[in-house]
C-alpha cells in the first residue's frame, strides 16, 4: 500500500471512530484530530498484538477473541490519546459498531493486502 493509501485509510478510520462516538454511549472522541490519533494508536496496538500473539488473536481476526481484543485495544488506547473517554461497556459497544461498519466498508490491513498480492 502506498503512503497515500495509508493516509486515506487512517482518515477513513478517524471518520468511523467519530461516527461510532456519535452512536455509542460511553465512548466519546473530542474531535477529528483526536480520532485520527486514536486510529493511529489503535493500529499500532493491533500491530503489536499481532506480532506477539499471531493473526488469530488480533483485532483484525474474526470471532469472539478478536472482538474482545478489539474492545481491549480501544479501551487501553484512551490512556494514550487526549480527548478520548471510553468505559468498558463503551469499548465493547464501539468494537461491535466498528465491526459492523467494517462489514460495509472493509479496509484491508497492510499485512492482508501484501498476502493477497503474493497469492496471485
Amino acid at each position: 500500500m502506498s503512503f497515500l493509501g495509508h493516509v486515506v485509510r487512517f482518515i477513513v478510520a478517524a471518520l468511523v471512530l467519530m461516527v461510532t462516538s456519535w452512536i455509542v454511549p460511553m465512548f466519546s472522541v473530542g474531535g477529528f484530530w483526536s480520532a485520527l490519533l486514536l486510529a493511529l494508536v489503535i493500529a499500532l496496538f493491533g500491530w503489536i498484538v499481532e506480532g506477539l500473539f499471531g493473526k488469530r488473536v488480533t483485532p483484525f481476526g474474526r470471532g469472539i477473541v478478536g472482538f474482545l481484543i478489539s474492545a481491549l485495544v480501544i479501551y487501553v488506547a484512551q490512556f494514550f490519546v487526549g480527548g478520548v473517554s471510553v468505559s468498558v461497556i463503551g469499548a465493547l459497544l464501539a468494537a461491535l459498531v466498528i465491526g459492523l461498519i467494517d462489514l460495509f466498508i472493509p479496509v484491508a490491513t497492510p499485512y492482508e493486502a501484501g498476502r493477497s498480492n503474493t497469492s496471485k
